[in-house]
């Protein structure tokens, strides 16, 4: 399975593509990043650009995506996470125009997913997503942002794949 991971942002957006044959593997990760002097709708057209350029050239099975994160009370963060939805919604469209399956996860579903610990640091998701692909530098925040969600989708799809196949009768443990 070929997954590129979305982390959105209007400024900064990471992707990563991972690959799952046997194990996860990071083909290509990075960051887009836009100058906030840049007009919000052209920034956003940017990042409509970019996504599909990542669909033609990277061809991925799926798109994983991380939902805003609004918060609570006094830790409520309306704002951001408007601005996160917006960059949400242009991965969605460039998604959905190209044919390509989307999955939308929690921070704390691919916190969970990743590292067990669905309150890890912003540090401890960099450091096990790249001891989790081998990988010989640790990313940057986005692009470790990205890679964790398409890492929790290749988790959450094998454990679905594992519950849906058959035991057949006299070969149950």
């Amino acid at each position: 399975m070929l997954v590129l991971g979305i982390d959105p942002g209007t400024l900064r957006m990471g992707y990563g593509l991972l690959s799952s044959d046997p194990q996860p593997e990071a083909e290509d990760y990075g960051v887009v990043s836009l100058p906030s002097k840049m007009p919000l709708e052209q920034r956003l057209y940017q990042l409509h650009t970019h996504i599909l350029n990542m669909i033609s050239v990277f061809h991925p099975e799926v798109i994983a995506v991380e939902k805003p994160f609004v918060g609570r009370g006094e830790r409520s963060f309306p704002g951001p996470a408007l601005a996160v939805g917006q960059a949400q919604a242009v991965v969605l469209i460039g998604a959905a125009s190209q044919g390509i399956p989307i999955f939308s996860y929690s921070p704390a579903e691919i916190k969970s997913s990743v590292s067990d610990f669905g309150a890890a640091s912003k540090e401890q998701m960099q450091q096990v997503v790249a001891a989790t692909l081998g990988l010989k530098e640790t990313p940057e925040s986005d692009a470790a942002d990205a890679l964790s969600v398409g890492l929790c989708h290749l988790i959450k799809s094998q454990s679905a794949a594992a519950l849906r196949q058959e035991i057949s009768p006299g070969f149950e443990r």
